[in-house]
This record gives structure tokens, sequence and C-alpha cells, in this order.
């Protein structure tokens, strides 16, 4: 049979290049090829595959795999070296200590990859590959083993060998096999490598091969001897068919003397005398060859004088002589995660298991029953004998490796020998089980049942509080939902999936604190409620109404609140974790400065602060001296009644596991996780890594048997997780808390593997136990089991502290990152690899970065910018051991790191050209984890051309699966990543679904809500019946859950792996308009390497995104914006503002330190902040924009399909403009807007749609002031506000908008379901208490982390609810003023008038007080001095503040400032910081401001009602609602086709709404307007729309006039055309053909060869609805004779118009004398080419928005370059700087040149095109060089390559220039630039032809 020949899957070790290659050959023929790093030999044996994570050493050293070749499943082999093979056993003299026997016993070893001499580990003396050649055992990786492990597993155990290279061949194939090509050798591969035969081992005796050959006897520790009656010690007689050491480890530390015999001693004789307890131990092999060993066990049950225990293989043989069968399995079981059930207790154990043939359960005796079995697969685990005490089990309760959760069976039998021997009678009893019966436990901890459960939500996304809990709540109600139970959500934060109709029965948008809860409590009267889904606010929750819960008749589900208070209370916790003598970090809790003062010098320095009962390490640090323990514990106690100060363990390894305990006390270990940063960093900041790379066995275990005893002795029932400090260089450790709820770790965890904890969670607090829950994954397997990974995860945070003025970024206990990312790989590089990408587009990978950093301070001090500082570091040259030094990262990471540092440096010494012929170093890059585009920057090329190499080497990458147990079982998963560490994929690609594209990583301006958006999206596309692919990275979102979509790939959303989805799968489209920013920078790109990008055109959300087409387009469409203006310089700057007014929103386009925007309010603010903070220059323009002030800004959402609206909502900010739109109050329906300012805004948003063409999503900002509407901004995909419009009108946008992306039936606005007088909120959630240092004031930058929203009968109510939600306070007594501005001083003082008369004391700071006492409001004035300075409190502002005598701030800063640069602070700056600081309330706004005050001067019993919560409904049928329409009309709108003639409709009647036929005025052209969705024919044909025809009517110089030179028109010419060319674009992209010129012929009459010019004319004329005819010259009566004029004469004679093309330069000016139609130039000699130069015009307008500002450089033949003269002269209207590169003999004519002087437009001239003027260039025009242009052919010959463009020349260039060329080409640009996202040429020819078009349109239509 033909051979399947897989080539190696992994990278060669960089320093093991001489390694041989070996293959690993199966019985069925298949082979897979990798290197050695074993004894060099070859070996043959029986495969088999482990799925355990840790203990390579323990594994390899088993007797029970004598003879077998072991498979790891877990990718990264050898992590942490092997110990000393001297150091001797303390309890077993003179036997090893760190291993199982004394040799290693496999045959040979596979794995994934392998560490090398790279290992980590304190105990570690050798790498695993010297051990094994040490032994002469071979051993390989290179495999992709979970390709080998489902092999095995479908066809079980097979035969293998091992077959190494041969040595010296003399094809050159030698070392680790490969020549230049891909490494291995598929074909013929045989010959290289050497012959052996094959070996089955279950052939051999392999005991006898393992077993003993004497006797011998070993003796416990002196003193600890257990006593037989007798007197001596008690005894066991352990017969070795196989012993492992630890089983004799166990013996021993219980104090029994061990006597060892061979396998065939004759052991009956001396029991009950020599020996009280008979112990049968493990081995390898089949049982059925013991016979020997089976009589001498028959006869000692036969005899019963003592008990008798047996494991595997003992408990095998045990069985057999009971005469009971063993049976070979399919494959085995092999693992540390096998769930056993115990069928006396019922409960479910984790077990170690190593064993290829199992007891036949069905052959037992009746005087044998089954003890134990598998909870898996159902197979036998343990046997005992009904009324004799002997017993055995399958697995290994000794473990090593493996959790020691079953070692209490030595215990058993211990206990039982010992009684046996103190009461003989006792021989006649089975063994006792601790434990209880099942039935006893079932009847203990019975199921919950319950009807109905409240679930606490946790609010707005906040710092160290995110979208972890929507995912987690999600899971949870899906569970609840799955037992039929009514589900309660109380969760304000309305952004999320969890809130959404179609998951929680009902949701109340209330705030989540106890108040609250209590009245929904009473209102819904619930059975239980659930607080341990809601994050830390849940929790508090929980806590507070603990003693009334009772009372109100709700039972507590999962853990119970006494456990959450003591893990929540650190004292508690160190006094509970000590009765259990389980140790803490050395630790005191201090309730006041002086005790935490004390405590700090009793521990000693540097100790660490936390507060109790507080999220995210909030309120903690470290402290080194006595002041910052102050200092902090200041801040502490502001959020806390109590701190702990504890020893600080810097340096040491964090690690965590997640837990999960079900009621009857099963225990599990789901996921644990090792930070790359050592502690000190809080682990929310800290990259993680899953599972950890550098335990050991005994490390791992240790860590997992001690969270096993923690939880059980807390009582958690549920999940939680617990983390630890694990001192490197020893095994002393601590536990530093636990969660006693779901977490961040709980999420990231439920991700990386696969276990969806929350989901289980829920379950298990009904008291489900876990073995009755099924594995969600496999569909065959329990929950109850320890998920194997075969793969690496790496999860890492996203900082978003540049947002902030004067944060500190320094990262510490206190949590800072605002989101995270996951990403999956095979390796470690592969992994941390795609993670750097992942948290932000600009990042390629690991490798050296500009940053403004010293490195060793960053080293020493880590920040957000710390592993750029270890790149950094690494390419300065730095060590591993120096950066360990600096870092304490665990130098395991630092050398994977460092291999990827080396490889990057060693690849910038290839070009393409060299790596065209080295697809190993292609391939090796990609399995390393480098992108396309970092390859592309290494080799100066770019991504496409990287791709397409890749592609056409067949580098590919692999999908794979998460399926929880390393491919041991099938999965039915579609949780999917992608990796280049394979050799096959292990799904097939049949769906062909629609890709919807989520939003990434979490950050400010991007979070929960477009996840809500990517949910709902794939919702409705399942429901329509599409198949669905979600691609999204960001481990805490719904969207990234395995049950949301049809497949989920765990992928970065860039174009690379789009693309590589989007071809495997052959996707039916990507759907990207859901995912916010993310996605739409990707959407230009995609579209252009041929992706179907579903919705809107790329190209319009270009239009949108580019400000100059914006803005032109709006001025196009008659709609109004803000003055703005690019500039590039100081002075012009200075101009502009003093032309339009100050103040002014200033964007620099380079920042150097301070936010990016501003606001200026006089020309020397102006001055000194373009000074400091931005660089202003041509090359870093900066945009100003008329800062309108006092404006109210209002957001429309809104939904369109081919450019028509079908759906929209208008909603207003309270703050004026000028607040950020995601930091603003909104309020829905808008209660203060005209009905004038809506019909406007309606009116503007159809402009924008139909112009832009919109199908699908879109939001625009507007700005209204005194009715008049100006556009900010409009962004064309889903934006922040589509939840909370759609939960608020009860009409869901998404749905709506999917629908219509996907051409699938929807009602266009259908009857929206907000009950009648109820208004919404939406309120943003600000986390400046976790930033220190940062000013938390409102401005044109975003800085909320989320939003929450509530309901109420008037926008007061709603408000004040959704405050607090945040966590406001209602002020009790004491509110301090401190108002800036005159004007905010006027406009609040009604409102303070309202605080006084309600009886608040008021305080106000100087200019404040002195106000509002001249206005007879009393006041008490405080002092705002610096800490220093000698005070009395009753006057000290900063003494109220930190005594928390102040309930509520209003401090509004005086905006004639901008944002300071971050040395600067103000007296106001300090005040609010504290005020944060202390948890004071803030209001830094007036509008907040006076809303607030209102709506606290209403007093609302905040009482719940209807109009709380909403009811979910069956998702399929939106929009169905028993409310009648609301009464606001405006949010309605109608058909939106017509004029501002139509208005709004009559809401809410179907007639209006639906197929309503309106007669209408169609700006003059009467039509019938029938249905909702298509035109009846139009007098004019469906294409000629209004725009179009206004400007075709319009005067113009183009009509019905020649075209024959440039110099013909103006600017304002120009831009009519580019006008009706953008109308073209629009038309084409509709209707194809348009009607504007039917009826109309163009001749085209070409004197010279033409094929574009030609053909555009000819295609733009068939588009119009018009007919061309073409004359050919050649055959035509110019052979004759005719001249052109009487050719021109005769053809006006036929046709409307004619397009021309001569050599003769004065063909121009006959055309012109006797041509009666119209001439189009198409080129007269080498002088003009107009309509080319309109088109590159066009073009470069298209590319960048704007020809304004730009350096265009010339290259090439310039003398005789037509386009080029045409081109230059257009350039006279424009701001440009010219560059001419040209030999000398073919530089610009002079006249043409002398225009560019005049124009001092000039920049220089040069015969070379040097990397300097490549980097100052925007847009590179190309030329042909043709040969016999030059009147020299030597010069000729000298400068032909000087003009080629190649990817070299590219790599000085600019990231956002274009190429352009008229083509045809030569070779001036190479192939190889087509896929560079430069090149611009077949742009450019699309872009000409609609150019064309729209010249034709203006020269021959007769409109007007």
């Amino acid at each position: 049979m033909a051979s399947q020949v897989h080539r190696p899957a992994s990278v060669p070790i960089a320093d093991a290049a001489g390694d041989p290659m070996i293959c690993l050959e199966l019985q069925d023929g298949t082979v897979y090829q990798g290197y050695s790093f074993g004894a060099p030999k070859s070996i043959a044996g029986e495969l088999v595959f482990q799925t355990g994570m840790v203990g390579y050493p323990e594994s390899i050293t088993d007797p029970s795999y004598r003879g077998q070749i072991l498979v790891i499943t877990f990718p990264l082999v050898g992590n942490y070296g092997v110990p000393s093979r001297d150091t001797l056993d303390e309890l077993l003299g003179d036997l090893q200590a760190h291993f199982e026997s004394s040799q290693i016993h496999i045959a040979g070893l596979v794995t994934a990859s392998y560490a090398g001499e790279d290992f980590s580990h304190f105990l570690a003396t050798s790498s695993l590959g010297t051990w094994l050649k040490e032994q002469g055992v071979p051993a390989m990786y290179g495999v992709d083993t979970r390709a080998l492990t489902k092999r095995i597993r479908e066809k079980g155990s097979m035969l293998g060998r091992m077959l190494l290279q041969k040595q010296n061949l003399t094809n050159g194939v030698n070392g680790n096999g490969h020549t230049h090509g891909l490494p291995g050798k598929t074909e013929d591969w045989r010959p290289d490598f050497e012959e052996i035969d094959w070996v089955d081992p279950n052939n051999r005796n392999l005991v006898a091969e393992v077993s003993l050959k004497e006797p011998k006897l070993y003796c416990p520790p002196e003193g600890s001897a257990l006593k037989h009656p007798s007197g001596r010690p008690i005894r066991i007689l352990c017969l070795d068919v196989g012993m492992k050491y630890n089983q004799l480890r166990c013996f021993l530390k219980r104090g029994v003397e061990v006597l060892v015999c061979p396998w065939d001693y004759d052991f009956p004789a001396l029991a009950g005398n020599e020996y009280d307890g008979l112990f049968i131990s493990n081995g390898p092999g089949d049982p059925a060859m013991m016979e020997t060993t089976v009589k001498h066990i028959s006869s000692a049950l036969a005899e019963n004088r003592t008990p008798v225990f047996g494991i595997c293989l003992g408990h095998q043989l045990l069985a057999r002589a009971t005469g009971a069968q063993t049976v070979k399995m399919k494959f085995g079981n092999r693992g540390h995660n096998i769930p056993c059930t115990s069928m006396v207790t019922g409960k479910c154990h984790i077990t170690s298991q190593n064993h290829g043939f199992a007891v036949d359960a069905g052959s037992l005796s009746s005087h044998w029953k089954e003890l134990f079995v598998n909870a898996n697969d159902g197979s036998n685990e343990g046997i005992m004998h009904v009324d004799r005490p002997y017993f055995s089990v399958q697995f290994h309760p000794e473990s090593t490796p493996g959790p020691r959760d079953t070692e209490f069976l030595f215990d058993v039998f211990i206990n039982t020998v010992t009684q046996c021997a103190a009461d003989p009678s006792l021989l006649g009893k089975p063994v006792h089980f601790p434990g209880g019966t099942a039935e006893e436990n079932e009847r203990l901890h019975p199921r919950v049942h319950v009807k109905k459960v409240l679930v606490l939500g946790s609010g707005g996304l906040s710092i160290g509080q995110a979208g972890e809990f929507d995912y987690s709540g999600s899971q949870a109600i899906k569970a609840l939902k799955e037992e039929g139970i009514y589900t309660v959500l109380i969760n304000p934060n309305i952004a999320t999936i969890q809130t959404s109709k179609g998951l929680a029965d009902k949701v109340y948008f209330l705030p989540v604190n106890a108040d609250f809860v209590r009245k929904v409590i009473e209102y819904e009267q619930p059975d239980a409620i659930y607080c341990t889904f809601g994050g830390q606010t849940a929790l508090q929750v929980g806590i507070q109404l603990k003693d009334e819960f009772e009372k109100l008749g709700v039972k507590v589900l999962g853990t119970p609140i006494e456990t959450i208070i003591t893990t929540e209370d650190r004292e508690l916790f160190a006094r509970s974790m000590e009765s259990i003598g389980e140790k803490c970090a050395k630790s005191a809790s201090a309730c006041n400065i002086d005790e935490a003062i004390q405590a700090g010098k009793d521990i000693g320095f540097p100790v660490i602060v936390r507060a109790a009962y507080a999220l995210g390490g909030l309120g903690s640090g470290f402290a080194n001296n006595e002041t910052e323990l102050v200092d902090l514990c200041n801040k502490a106690f502001a959020a806390s009644p109590q701190v702990l100060i504890e020893r600080s363990m810097k340096g040491w390894k964090e690690i965590e596991y997640e837990v999960v305990r079900d009621a009857q006390d099963n225990c599990i270990t789901v996921c644990n996780m090792e930070n790359f940063d050592p502690l000190g960093i809080h682990t929310g900041d800290s990259i993680v890594v899953a599972p950890s790379q550098t335990l050991s066995d005994e490390d791992y275990n240790m860590l997992r048997t001690t969270a096993v005893n923690v939880i059980r002795h807390l009582g958690v029932v549920g999940e939680c997780n617990i983390q630890y400090a694990l001192n490197p260089f020893s095994k002393e450790y601590c536990i530093i808390e636990v969660n006693a709820r779901l977490s961040r770790s709980s999420a990231l965890a439920s991700k990386a593997t696969g276990y969806p904890l929350a989901f289980i969670a829920a379950k298990l607090g009904l008291g489900i136990p876990l073995k009755d829950i099924s594995n969600s994954v496999t569909k065959v397997t329990c929950a109850c089991f320890e998920p194997s990974l075969d793969y690496v995860v790496v999860k890492m945070p996203r900082w978003d502290l540049k947002k902030f003025t004067r944060v500190s970024t320094a990262l510490g206990s206190s949590m800072k990152s605002v989101g995270e990312v996951m990403s999956i790989g095979r390796t470690f590089e592969e992994a941390i690899q795609k993670a750097i990408r992942a948290i932000d587009f600009h990042n390629l990978g690991f490798n050296e970065t500009k940053a403004l950093m010293s490195i060793d301070d960053e080293l020493q001090t880590p920040s957000d910018q710390r592993l750029f500082a270890i790149a950094n570091a690494m390419h300065a040259g730095y060590s591993v051991d120096r950066i360990w030094e600096l870092t304490k990262i665990d130098k395991w990471f630092l050398h994977k790191l460092k291999g990827l540092s080396d490889f990057g440096k060693s690849m910038t010494q290839y070009k393409t050209a060299h790596i065209v012929n080295r697809p190993d170093i292609l391939l090796q890059a990609k399995q390393l984890g480098f992108c396309d585009r970092q390859l592309a920057k290494f080799w100066n090329s770019n991504e496409l051309a990287v791709r397409r190499m890749r592609l056409e080497a067949g580098i590919r990458p692999f999908v794979k699966q998460i399926d929880t147990v390393a491919a041991e079982f099938p999965a039915f998963t579609n949780y999917l990543y992608l990796t280049y560490n394979a050799s096959e994929h292990d799904i097939t690609f049949e769906d062909h679904g629609v890709m919807v594209l989520g939003s990434g990583v979490y950050r400010i301006g991007s979070s929960v809500e477009f996840d809500w958006c990517s949910v709902r999206a794939i919702r409705t596309l399942r429901e329509s019946g599409f198949k669905t692919i979600m691609v999204n990275y960001n481990p805490e979102t719904v969207s990234t859950d395995y049950d949301e979509a049809d497949k989920l790939y765990f992928e970065n959303i860039t174009m690379e792996t789009v693309l590589d989805i989007y071809e495997m799968e052959s996707s039916s489209g990507v759907l990207g308009a859901m995912g916010g920013q993310t996605p739409n920078n990707i959407a230009l790109p995609l579209l252009r390497s041929g992706v179907k990008v579903l919705g809107t055109s790329p190209e319009m959300i270009d239009t949108a995104e580019n400000r100059y087409k914006f803005s032109r387009m709006l001025d196009r469409i008659e709609v109004d914006q803000p003055t703005w203006k690019e500039l590039t310089s100081i002075e012009e700057a200075e101009i502009f503002c003093n032309k339009v007014g100050y103040p002014v929103l200033v964007r620099p386009s380079y920042v150097l330190s301070g936010a990016a925007m501003n606001t200026v309010y006089s020309e020397a603010d102006l001055a000194s902040y373009l000074k400091q903070a931005a660089d202003v220059s041509r090359e870093h323009p900066v945009v100003i924009t008329k800062y309108i002030e006092n404006a109210k800004e209002i957001e429309m959402d809104a939904v369109a399909k081919d450019g028509k609206l079908i759906g929209h909502f208008i909603s207003e900010h309270v703050e004026n403009a000028g607040v950020h739109s995601g930091d603003a109050t909104l309020i829905l329906p808008p209660q203060d807007l005209e009905e004038t300012t809506i019909k406007r805004i309606e009116e503007a948003t159809r402009k924008i749609a139909r112009a832009l063409d919109v199908t699908g999503p879109f939001n625009i900002q507007f700005i209204a002031k005194d009715n008049d509407i100006k556009v900010i901004e409009c962004n064309v995909r889903a934006s922040r506000s589509f939840p909370f419009v759609s939960k608020v009108m009860g009409v869901d946008l998404i749905e709506m908008a999917t629908k219509a992306i996907m051409g699938v039936p929807f009602e266009a606005y259908p009857r929206i379901q907000c009950p009648p007088g109820c208004v919404g909120v939406k309120v943003p959630q600000f986390s400046f208490s976790r930033l220190s240092g940062a000013d938390p004031v409102l401005g044109v930058e975003m800085a909320s982390t989320g939003e929450v929203a509530s309901f109420g009968a008037d926008k007061y109510e709603a408000y004040l609810k959704a405050l607090i939600s945040t966590g406001f306070k209602i002020p009790k007594n004491n509110i301090l003023l401190s108002i800036g501005s005159y004007k905010d001083k006027k406009e609040l003082l009604p409102s303070v008038a309202k605080l006084e008369k309600m009886g608040y004391k008021l305080f106000a700071t100087a200019g404040t007080a002195d106000f509002l006492q001249e206005h007879d409001i009393p006041v008490q004035f405080l002092e705002v001095l610096g800490s220093g300075t000698d005070q009395k409190s009753e006057f000290s502002l900063t003494q109220h503040l930190a005594n928390n005598m102040i309930d509520l701030y209003i401090n509004l800063p005086s905006n004639n400032r901008y944002r300071r640069p971050a040395n600067y602070m103000s007296r106001g700056y300090m005040t609010r910081r504290m005020a944060v600081d202390y948890q004071v309330p803030l209001v830094t706004n007036v509008k907040n401001a006076k809303i607030l005050i209102e709506a606290l001067a209403r007093r609302y019993d905040l009482e719940v009602s209807a109009r709380d919560y909403q009811l979910s409904s069956p998702p399929e049928r939106p929009g169905h609602s028993t409310h009648g329409a609301s009464a606001h009309g405006a949010m309605l709108g109608h058909d939106g086709v017509g004029s501002p003639d139509i208005g709004p409709l009559v809401p809410g009647s179907p007639e209006a709404l639906r197929h309503s036929v309106v007669a209408a005025k169609l700006h003059g052209v009467e039509g019938l307007l029938s249905g909702a969705d298509d035109f009846a024919p139009l007098t004019l044909g469906p294409s000629i729309n209004s725009p179009l025809q206004n400007l075709l009517a319009a005067p113009s110089p183009f009509k019905r006039a020649h075209v024959l030179s440039v110099k013909q028109y103006t600017r304002a010419d120009l831009h009519l055309l580019f006008a009706v060319a953008q109308e073209m674009r629009l038309g084409v992209s509709r209707h194809g053909v348009l009607d504007v010129l039917r009826g109309r012929v163009l001749c085209t009459l070409f004197y010279e060869p033409s094929t574009r010019t030609s053909a555009s004319f000819d295609t733009a004329m068939q588009r119009l609805g018009g007919r061309t005819v073409a004359i050919a010259t050649s055959h035509s009566s110019v052979q004759k004779g005719e001249t052109l004029q009487d050719t021109l004469r005769t053809l006006a004679c036929y046709g409307d118009a004619i397009v021309l093309r001569h050599p003769d330069e004065k063909s121009v000016d006959v055309a012109r004398k006797y041509s009666p139609v119209p001439v189009i130039n198409g080129g007269n000699g080498s002088k003009e080419h107009p309509t080319q130069a309109f088109l590159d015009l066009f073009t470069i307008r298209e590319e960048f928005g704007t020809v304004q500002g730009l350096t265009i450089t010339f290259v090439g033949d310039l003398l005789y370059g037509r386009p080029v003269h045409s081109l230059v002269y257009l350039l006279r209207h424009y701001h440009v700087k010219v560059q001419l590169v040209s030999p000398k003999s073919l530089a610009l004519p002079a006249d043409v040149r002398a225009q560019l002087v005049a124009g001092n437009q000039l920049d220089c001239e040069s015969e070379e095109l040097t990397p300097e003027i490549l980097g100052r260039t925007d847009v590179l025009y190309c030329t042909r060089v043709q040969k016999e242009r030059f009147p020299d052919l030597a010069e000729y010959e000298r400068v032909k390559d000087s003009y080629r463009i190649d990817n070299s020349t590219l790599k000085h260039a600019k990231y956002n220039m274009s190429i352009l060329h008229p083509l045809p080409r030569n070779d001036e640009v190479a192939e190889e630039v087509d896929f560079d996202q430069r090149a611009a040429y077949f742009r450019q020819m699309r872009y000409g032809l609609y150019c064309r078009m729209a010249l034709l349109a203006l020269v021959m239509s007769d409109r007007g």
C-alpha cells in the first residue's frame, strides 16, 4: 500500500542543526518524520499515547510502559529538564529520589516539540535529551502528535518503529534531512533510513524483564513503624510485577515494613507469619501471560490469611486469580485526568492511569463486585470481595505522575491490615471505605428544586470587572433555562448579551446594590438567588443581604455567603488556612493607620497592602518604607474598612488553578495557569500562560492537592480560583487568595480549555453532581474530569493608558488593563506572537520596537511597555541571564523569546529573491509564529507578496480543534484555531458559512456593545438558515462561546488570518459591520484581495472615514458640517483660528505627550499647545475644526438597504458637544428636541445613506444649535449605542441590518415596543479609581470603560437609577462646590439654590463661595492648600475629603485651558483626584450637575415598576408588541426616499409604514413610489437620480464643448467633473448601466495603437446607455490619403462626439477648427493626454481624499510622457510639491518645468530615485522608459534599471504611498509590486472608467 508520509511539523531546535531525522512508521503504512533528540538508534515497539501535561520523567521510568513507544499529546516537552540521577530517596535509601524506577523503560519517545537545552527548574541538572542518550533510548520531536493520537484512537494501539536516518548519505539529504526545499523527504524516503523488524512487546514476558530478582526488605523511618500485636513491625509483602517506586514510598511513609518479592516468588507459604498484607504492584504487558503469579495469588486467596490489595496489572492479576477474564482495550487509558466513580460512595475521583488491558466486569464471580467504574467509557476500574478484605484498582492511587486524590486507598489497606492483625475474625468481612454510601450522600445533598431564580449581574464594565461577567452570566442563564427554571436577571449593563431578549426570562435594568436587589426580591418573590456570576458587585450584595435572605424567602445557590465572607476577609481567610495547615503570606490586618504601621514593622519591609472586599486589587500596592505605607493605607481605607499588610514575595512565580466542586464533594481542577510575570504584577495585568510550562509533576500536583483541600475546607459549591506564590528555588509556596466566584480567570480558563465553567457552576448550585453532567464538547464523557490540553494558550492584557492625562503607567498589584486577548498555538512562540498582534493592529510580533524607554528601568519597574523592552533588550544584545536578573521572569520564557529575537535578526539577511528558493525558511518562520507582514518587513517586501510566495510553496495553516481531551475521544466541537505546527486538518470545509468578524480586544471606545452586535448578527444568520463562522480572539466575550456560531475560530482579525480562513472555508462572504473599528480597518484591503465583503462597500466606508472625501460628499449633498482645515504650520493654524474664531478643536497627527485631541480657547493656548504637545509640519499636519460652544449633540443610529433608510432612532446627549459620545449621557426617546431639528436630522441621514449607498447599520453624530444641524462624523458600521437604542425601543436594529445585508425578508420600520411614558437613559461607567493619577474630567477623548442604562417615567428618574448603577451614592448631608467659569456659576445658580432648599449643607472653594454668598446662598468656605501647609481642619478641603465628610463634590473646571501636559498639577486637579482616591462621588460637567440636582429635588421613591424590566420574547418574532407606538413620531421616520416635502407618516399605521403607494414629488420629477423597496420606472429611467441630474443640468465649460487641453479648466471645473464621477460610481454599483446617454453615439478615431483609452471610452459609453462606433484608421479612407479634417467632418455626421488620438501635436488645432461636434483629445503626440490627467488626478483624490499637501514624484520618461505634462498642468490648482526623477536626455520639457518653478512646486530633480526622495513621496507616478527614446544607447543601458520599482525599492517608501502608472508597462514596475496595497495602477483604470463616464455625460448630455 502507498504510505502517507508527513513532513516534520515543527521547527528544528536552533542549536541542534546536526541532529539526524527519524521516521516513525506505523503498521498501517502511515509515516511521520521528525528530528532525533535521544539516542541515535532505531527501535520498534507498541505505539501508545498519554494525555498528561506534566510528569515525563516519572512516566518514562514507569515499568508499565516497557517496550512501548510513548506519544506525549501535550506538545511542549522537556521544559523543566530532568533532575539529578544521583540524588537518593530519603525513604528508599539506595533508590533514586526523582524517578519511578532505576531506568527508562519506554522503547522510544515521540513529541511535537522539545525544549532542548533551554530547560528551567531549580532541580534540573540536565536536559531530557541528554538523559535519553545516557540510557540509550531514542526520541523524536516534530510530529503532529494530535494527528497521530487521532489515528491511534481510531485504529487502536498499533505497532510502530522509529527508523533513524542513515548518516553520510551521498544525496546530500543529511543532518535533519532537508536540502533547501521543505524539510523531510516524502518521496522514496525508505533508502535514506535504517531498516529493522516489527516487534510486539506483548508477546514477551515483560514482567520478568522489570521485576527484581531477589526479595528485598524496606523499613520505615525510625520511630514511625506500626506494630503488630506481637510487637514486630507490620509487614506488607509486595509482589513486584513492575512496581513504581512511589508505591513503596506510600507504604513506608505510613509506617509499615515492605518485603518486595520477584514476580514468580512462591509467597502464600509465608502468609500470616512473615507478612500481614499482600500487595500486588502495577506492571507491563498482558496479564494472561502471568499464569505462575496468578496461581500463587489464587492459593493466597483460598487460604485467606491476610488482606489483599492490587494496583493496575496487580488488579488484573487479582481478577484473573478469581476466575475473571481480562481484555485488551482498543487504545488503553493513559493520562492523569481519568474520572472513576466509586460504587460504594458514589463519588467521582480523578485518577492517573497507564494500562492497555482491562478486567471484564461481566466475568466476575458472585463473591466479587465492581468497586470503581470509569465515568468516561464505563470500563472496570476496581473490584472488591463481598465478604473478605480483598480489593484492587485499575488506576494508580500512588500517582507520580498525576493527581493524588486516591492515595487514601493506601490508608484503607493499611488500616484493614492492622485491624485484621489485631482481630483475625475481620478476615471474614469486606474492606470498609470512608465517605459514606452513595445512598447516604444522595440523601445528605439532595438536588435543589426551584422554579424561579434571581441572577445578579455585574453592572457596567470597569477595569477589573469587564466582559467576562457577561460571558459567565449568559452561561449561567443558559444552564438554568436548560433545567426549566424561570430566570430573572438584574443588570443595568444594557450593552451586554445577557440583558438581551432570548436569554433570561425577565431582565431588570436596575442598580446591582442591596437596596434595589431587596426591592426586586420583594416584587418578584424568587425561590433562590445566585451571587457568584456578577463579579465583586454581586458578591457585595450577597454579603450585605445575607441575614435578610431567609426572611425574604430566598435560598442562596452555590457557594454559601459564609464562605464568601471567609475568602473576602483577609484575616478570616488566613486563620481558616492555618487551621488546615496551609500557609498564606505572613500578614496582619489593620483597621487604622497606626495598626498598619506596626504591622509593617513586625513583618519587615517591603510589604504589600491590600484592601479587603475589593476587586482586581483595588486599593493595593507595594510599600518599601513607612511613608509609602501610610500613603497606600489612606487610599485603601477609603475603599475598605480593613487592610491587610503582608510579606512581599516579589519575584516568586504566580500560579493559578481554577477549581470546581459540587455539593457531594467531588472536586476537580479544570485549568492551571502560570503568570509570565513574577508575583508583584496583578494577574489581570500579567501575561498568563495555560497550562503552566515550568512546573514539574511534583510542583503541579502539590499545588493541585492543596487547591482541592482548600476548596473542600471552605465549602465552595460551583467554581472558584486559587492563586499561589511559588518560590522558584524551592517547593515553598503561599496561598495568595481564593476568589469564591466566577472571575476573569474563569472566563479565560473556560476559553483556554473548552470547559464551560460558568455553565457547570450554575448546574452545581442546583445540587446536580458533576458526574451527572455531560461534557458538552465530546458528548460522550462526563463533566467530572480535568481537561487535557494539546496546545498552549497565552493571555495578554491591553492597556489604554494613553487615553488619560497624568496617569501612572507603572504596573503593580492594582489592575489597570481594560481588556485582554487570548491566543492559541501548538508552541509558546506561535501563541505569544499571535497575542502580541492581537493587542494592537500595529504590532507585528515580538520584535524591536521604537519606544521611549530606558531598557533597564523598564525591565526593573514594569509598565505597559515591558514586553517591548524585553524585545529591545534582546535586540541590543542583553543575555537571558541579564534580563532574568532585572525581571525575574522565568528563563524558560526568556529563552523562547530570545529564540524569536535571534531568528528575526537572521531573517534580515535575506531578500525575497533568496526566500523563493528557501521554502524551509519561510515554513520555519510561520511555525515560529511570524506573520506575513513581519516577514515582509524583514525581506523588504509586502504582505501580499509574501503571502503569494507562501501559498505557492504550499505553506498554509492547519485547523485544529479544542476538544478538552487532547484527541483521546471524538469531539463534536466547532472550537478551532490555526497552527503551522501540524500536518493535517481536524475538520472538513463543507459549510461555506458567512464569516462574522468580532470586535477583538476590549479597549476604551470598543467594548462589549460590539460583542452584542456580533452575537445578534450570528444568531440572526443562524435563524435565517445561514451557516456561520465567528472570528474573534477575546476570551471575555459571548461571541467566543463555542455554542454561538457553527464554527468559532479563536484567531486574530488581521488581513492574513481572515484571508486564510476565508479561502479554506470557501466562505460565502465576510460580515465586518458588527465588530466596530477592528474589522473596518481591514475591509478595504480584503475587498482588494478578492473577498466578498457583505454590506456597505468598503470603498464607501473609506469615503466616510476619509475626512476629505466625507467633507466633499457632504458639500455635494448639501449637508452642513463644522468648518475645518488641515494645516502644516503654526502660522497657518493661527490664521485659520482667527478666521473661524476660538474655541477650536485641535487634532494633531503626531502627538508628543498628553492626549491626542484638545479644545483650545485662545491664540496663546494654541501656540503653547502646538509647541509642547505636537509636531506640526508637512509630514505631520494638524487638523483644526471650529468648536461650536453650547451646542447639543445628537446621535442617530440607523439601518439602510441599498442607500434607503429602513429603520432609525435618534437619541440626545445630556452634555453639550465637546464630550466624547462614548462618555456622554444618552436619552431615548429624546425629550428636548424640536420637531424641526428632528426633521432636519432625518433628512440629512437620508441623504448620507443614499450618497454612501449604505446597506446595513450606520451611525451619525450631529450637533444642533438654534435648530441648525451639522454632521460631526459618520460611522458606516454598528456603533456603541446600537444595543441601547435596540433595547429601549424594542426593535433589534442589528437583526434588521443583518437581514438587509443578506437579502432576507424583513419588516422596515416595525412597530416599536417602548411603553408610553417610559424614558431610557444611558450613563457612562468610569474607572478612574483604578488609574492612579488620571484626571477625572470629560473631554474629546473617550475615558469611560463601560455603560449602564435604566428606565424611568421621565429622564430624571431614569438618570438617577442609571447613575446609582455606576456606584454613585446619593448624597446625605454635605455637598462641596467648586465652579470654574462665570458662565457655569450662573448656569448652576438655580440648581444650587435648590440644593440649599432641600436641606443640604453646602461647602465651596474661594471664588464659588463668594459668588454664592452674593446671591444669598449660605455656604461654608473651604481652602485648597497643599498637604504640607498647616491649616485648620474646619477650613481644609483636603481634610474634609480625606475624612469622608463630603458626600458629593461638584467640580466644574474652567475650560479656558486645554488639557495640559503631564507635569502641571493644578489645585483643581489635585482635589478631583483626591475625591476619586477617597471614593467621594464627583461630578465634573455642568449639564450632569443640573440633571442630577433636578433628579434629587424630585425625591423619587425609586420603587420597582413594570418599566424597569423587559420580558424575553421568542427571538424569532421581533417587533410584535402589545404596547402602542411611541408618542415620539420622529422616532419612526418613514420610507426615506423622498424629500423634505414628505413629513413623517402617521406613527404606527401599518399602511403608512409598509407598502404604501405615495405620490411623491421627487425634486420636480413626477413619479410613483410603489412599495418599500423598488421604484416604479420613472420617466428618466432608474439611474438618473436627482443629485446627478442637478450636476448635469448645471452650466459647465464641458457642455457640448471640445476637450482638447487641460489648460482650458479651472479647479471648480475639475470639482464638477469629479462630483459627477462619484455619482457614476454609485450608479454603476447600483444599476450597472445608466440611461444618461441613451440614444447617443460616440465615434472613436485612433491613429495610434490604444487598448486602455479606447476600451475605457467604449465601456464608459455603454455603461451610460449609449453606443460607440470605432474607426480603425489602418483600414479606413485615411489609407487613401483622406485629411484629418475630412474624417472629422464625416464622423460628425454619424456621432454626437469624437474621441481622437493622433501622433501630430497640431491635430487638436485641426479638431478645434473643423469638427462641428465635440472632440475629446485621447493624446496628441507627446504633448497632452487630458483625459488621462483627469483620471490620474481623480485617482489621487480617491486614494488620499485630497490632492492638497501631497508630494508627487514623477519617474522615468518625462520628455515624451504626455500624461505627465497634462497632470503637471492640472496640479497648478493645488498646493503640492513635485519631484522629478529621469535620465538627463528624457527630462521634463522646459516650458512644463517652468510652470512648476513659477508655482513654487518643484521640490527637487534627480537622475536617480534615492531613498530620501522616495521617503518624502506620497504619489509615485511611473512612466515607461523605452529604448527607442534614447539618443544614445549606452545611456539607456546605464540607466534602464534605475527607474524600476520593486519591493526592495519600496522599503524606503511611506506605508500609505500610492503608485500610479498610465499603463501599459514594460518592466518599470515589477510584478511583485502588484500585491502591495500601495499599487494603485489597476484601481486607476477603474477610476478612469468613472471619470470618462463623467466627462462623456457632461459633454454629451442635453440635460439643462
